[in-house]
């Protein structure tokens, strides 16, 4: 009786020993049941916000692209308008069809009893050519290199003659970007500035060219009592 009491206790005492060595491998072995699903679902949050991080970084990338583009436009657009103003301004080069005009005292001894200073090229003569030329539409004018712009002086300085304040011996030679035919007949006309001149004894020389090239204005540029008129202000 004792004998078979203690198998029955033995055979109670196996199994649960088994019972408790099940659970222990339970808890501490393996993995919580819903820890992969929530992985999977951690998983799948981050590559929604990557792809939505991909989208953001490609727009910023459109729309800094459109605003390099844009800058470049205005650029360009700012460069053009620039060098207008610069030509119209005269300083830049230009070069073109016009015609070269070369004025020269004739040499005293072709005049002989005549007073060489009656007879010499004056600053007036100069004017008269420019003017003449600027009539016929002329683009840019330069007289022995110094182009001609809006604040040029053309002024007698004793035996010599300044332009642009630099000063300048004959012969004079004028040349004038236009049209070459214009530019001419204007000067050639019958009675008109060349025959004129050639009556004072000054040799003229009018040369159409179909290429030429006027330099840029390289004086300074100074407005000290000048400023232009803002959008709205009053006139």
């Amino acid at each position: 009786m004792k004998k078979s009491m203690y198998l029955s206790l033995l055979a109670v005492g196996v199994v649960l020993g088994l019972m408790l060595a099940l659970q222990f491998r339970t808890n501490v072995g393996g993995a919580p049941y819903d820890r992969p699903q929530a992985l999977a679902q951690e998983l799948a949050q981050l590559e929604q916000n990557y792809q939505m991080l991909l989208k953001e970084a490609a727009d910023l990338q459109g729309n800094l692209e459109k605003i390099n583009e844009g800058t470049t436009m205005s650029y360009d657009a700012l460069q053009k308008e620039l060098q207008k103003v610069r030509l119209a301004a005269g300083m830049e080069p230009v070069t073109g069809p016009g015609v070269v005009v070369i004025l020269e005292n004739i040499e005293e001894d072709l005049r002989p009893g005549i007073d060489p200073s009656a007879f010499t090229i004056k600053f007036e003569d100069l004017l008269r050519v420019v003017n003449e030329l600027r009539v016929a539409d002329a683009k840019a004018i330069s007289i022995n290199g110094q182009r001609l712009v809006a604040t040029s002086e053309i002024r007698s300085a004793g035996r010599f003659i300044d332009v642009n304040l630099v000063r300048l011996a004959p012969p004079y030679q004028i040349k004038a970007v236009g049209d070459p035919e214009k530019l001419e007949s204007s000067l050639k006309i019958k009675g008109g500035l060349v025959d004129t001149l050639r009556e004072w004894s000054i040799g003229v020389t009018v040369i159409p060219e179909e290429e030429l090239t006027v330099p840029a204005y390289e004086g300074p540029v100074e407005f000290n009592y000048a400023k232009p008129l803002k959008e709205g202000e009053n006139r």
